[in-house]
């Protein structure tokens, strides 16, 4: 009934919002205001709840790699990066396998989501509606759309989308319309 009347009696105590239904505002406060990101990177806008991922984002804006191979002089961002390496130019290491695929893998918990898709196994269950998931990763970005939270900006238009690849792809649609990349 308050879906149709609007009516919105459940406010959040830490940031003002309100619901129609008490498991929405406490989806609300795990998914949002208890993951407060309080590490700001200045240069692409992006919050943090660690200053330790703060640290790490700064790699892909500065290009720091301090990972290298202890056989050629390749260096790596990310540490999956050099055992993926290791694993394919030097065989080192072990890759794990798909048994029905054959796709490998450098991390035995990779393979195990990979498996997961082909049996059809979605344990992961969305609170708000029917859909289910593979991962808990995939489950928290689809609880976005109910909350209407959309952290992503396009630096063009000011508009806000709830996905990071979402605002990329129309950033690049924006800026051709309004004749940035003519420039």
């Amino acid at each position: 009934m308050r879906v149709h009347t609007r009516d919105k009696p459940y406010k959040c105590s830490l940031c003002d919002r309100s619901f129609s239904d008490s498991s929405n505002l406490q989806s609300h406060k795990r998914h949002v205001c208890s993951n407060r990101k309080t590490y700001h990177y200045p240069y692409c806008g992006k919050l943090f709840k660690t200053n330790t991922k703060l640290q790490l984002h700064t790699r892909i804006h500065t290009g720091a790699k301090p990972y290298s191979c202890r056989h050629c002089p390749e260096r790596f961002t990310w540490r999956d990066q050099l055992k993926t390496h290791l694993l394919k130019s030097n065989n080192e290491g072990t890759w794990l396998t798909c048994n029905i695929c054959q796709k490998k893998f450098t991390y035995s918990a990779n393979l195990k989501k990979h498996l997961r898709r082909h049996e059809g196994v979605k344990p992961y269950v969305c609170s708000e509606c029917p859909k289910r998931f593979c991962t808990a990763a995939e489950l928290k970005t689809h609880q976005l759309i109910h909350l209407d939270y959309k952290p992503f900006c396009c630096g063009s238009c000011g508009k806000y989308f709830t996905r990071n690849y979402t605002v990329k792809s129309h950033f690049r649609r924006c800026s051709d319309m309004l004749g940035f990349n003519n420039v």
